[in-house]
């Protein structure tokens, strides 16, 4: 239900809570329950709307970040992350070894920056899961990635974000990288 039909709703009940004479001393504990329940249902529906418009926030700068990554911008990219912000993968090894690999976050936008034209990135997000509170914000992002058209692996990607003052920026990133289990793969069979 959206938040007009919720306006509306709680306009007729507090107009039925007026009719057949409702300021009468007897009907005052009716009136108040319903005054109550108003409010009650007003606070609810601000505090959703306040959960959606931060929801939408945290996804623009997710996509923000994969269309900087994309196009080969890491103006772009840089522009989603907090100054102090760690990027990390992990994957496992061809004998089976869980490795966790830290990134240079200068390192990686200089890679960016210097994609080459021909190279076409493609990170197709399967989904979001976005969990918040307060000024944290989770994101679990599952993926394929595709070079040049061509499948290279799947996983997920987990963001850390911190909303910095009305800004919400990428603190922590990790993404797993594996070719076992992808839906891509097993499409082509």
């Amino acid at each position: 239900m959206n938040q007009v039909n919720l306006a509306l709703i709680s306009l007729l009940f507090l107009k039925s809570s007026f009719k057949n004479d409702s300021f009468k001393a007897s009907n005052q504990p009716i009136m108040k329950r319903n005054l109550i329940l108003l409010l009650l249902l007003i606070s609810t529906t601000l505090i959703t709307a306040q959960q959606e418009e931060e929801t939408k926030q945290i996804k623009k700068v997710i996509e923000t970040f994969f269309k900087g990554l994309h196009q080969g911008d890491s103006t772009i990219m840089k522009s989603t992350f907090h100054k102090e912000i760690k990027i990390q993968t992990t994957n496992n090894t061809k004998e089976e070894k869980k490795i966790l690999k830290t990134d240079d976050v200068k390192k990686l936008l200089t890679g960016i920056a210097n994609k080459k034209p021909e190279n076409v990135y493609l990170e197709k997000l399967l989904s979001y899961d976005i969990k918040i509170d307060g000024n944290l914000a989770s994101v679990w992002t599952p993926y394929e990635f595709y070079l040049n058209g061509n499948f290279s692996h799947c996983g997920a990607n987990s963001f850390q974000l911190f909303n910095n003052n009305g800004k919400w920026e990428i603190t922590y990133l990790v993404d797993m990288r594996r070719r076992d289990g992808c839906n891509a793969l097993k499409a082509k069979k």
